[in-house]
């Protein structure tokens, strides 16, 4: 057991430890690891360099914590007051004023990182940044709440395309895709949430479709963005498209079944479809 003045001394240090694990879990640290590692394995297959690519990582890191950290900020009221259990700021285990600081510093960061890779690809990525605050700040309520989610998810093969050498446009394919992925990321992602932002008055496109509407849409466009980066390409699909795009169809649909008994169990669904869907483009035709 420790004298007084160590056990004190200690104190200020588990404070801090405390804060550093409240702001970890308050930035949304699964879609964060889970973005950033699929574009940096997009960067490397699609022919950026390892310094180039580590770049793009570091750029997409800092922009996703910045909106996953404003999110957390931004509803926290709306947290407290349907009693969301394991959200940081809700539990006290990090306040708000910090938890906003870390969401402008990490976008602070962002802006010179992504422009860094050249003026197109940082504007586009900062575009797709831009539209997940927007989402946050205001068009989370509305009946353009999927509008966020189909720039930002597109923006990123584009931020990839762009920094390649030559700042080549990317094929029209992979935005596409990009975007059906977001809108289907959408989907999955409020899902579980549903009826907690209902009863606060969150009334976002998937909120007015309501839980069985979001179920039953939920596999389109998760299905279609596969189909389109397994037909877009020139020439002909090969086996292993045709193979991929049957498993998605089953992986979608059997999460949206699921669902209905295991909600969290749809956006897992739309997570592995996108790394079904990442994995044909570092097996495929390149991006741009």
């Amino acid at each position: 057991m420790g004298t007084p003045e160590q056990s004190t001394a200690g104190l200020p240090a588990a404070r801090w430890a405390g804060r550093a694990r409240g702001l970890a879990g308050a930035c949304h640290p699964g879609p964060v690891v889970a973005v950033t590692a699929l574009t940096a394995a997009l960067a490397v297959t699609a022919g950026q360099g390892a310094a180039r690519s580590a770049l793009t990582a570091a750029a997409v890191l800092t922009g996703q914590l910045s909106v996953g950290w404003c999110n957390d900020a931004f509803d926290a009221g709306r947290d407290t007051e349907a009693g969301r259990r394991g959200k940081p700021v809700v539990d006290g285990t990090v306040g708000v004023r910090e938890v906003w600081v870390a969401a402008y510093a990490a976008l602070a960061l962002c802006v010179p990182l992504s422009l860094a890779c050249g003026l197109w690809a940082g504007a586009v990525h900062l575009t797709g940044v831009a539209a997940a605050w927007a989402y946050d700040l205001r068009l989370k309520a509305t009946a353009w709440s999927w509008a966020p989610y189909a720039v930002g998810f597109a923006a990123l093969p584009a931020f990839v395309a762009l920094g390649l050498p030559g700042r080549p446009w990317p094929a029209w394919w992979v935005v596409t895709a990009g975007a059906l992925l977001g809108v289907g990321a959408h989907l999955g992602d409020v899902l579980p949430d549903i009826r907690g932002d209902l009863a606060t008055g969150v009334r976002g496109w998937p909120h007015r479709l309501g839980p069985d509407g979001v179920r039953l849409l939920l596999p389109v466009p998760l299905v279609v963005a596969s189909a389109v980066l397994v037909l877009g390409p020139a020439g002909p699909p090969d086996s292993r498209g045709v193979a991929a795009l049957a498993a998605v169809v089953l992986v979608a649909v059997a999460g949206a079944l699921l669902g209905r008994r295991w909600e969290r169990s749809a956006f897992a669904a739309a997570v592995c479809v996108a790394v079904v869907d990442v994995t044909l483009l570092l097996h495929g035709t390149g991006i741009a």
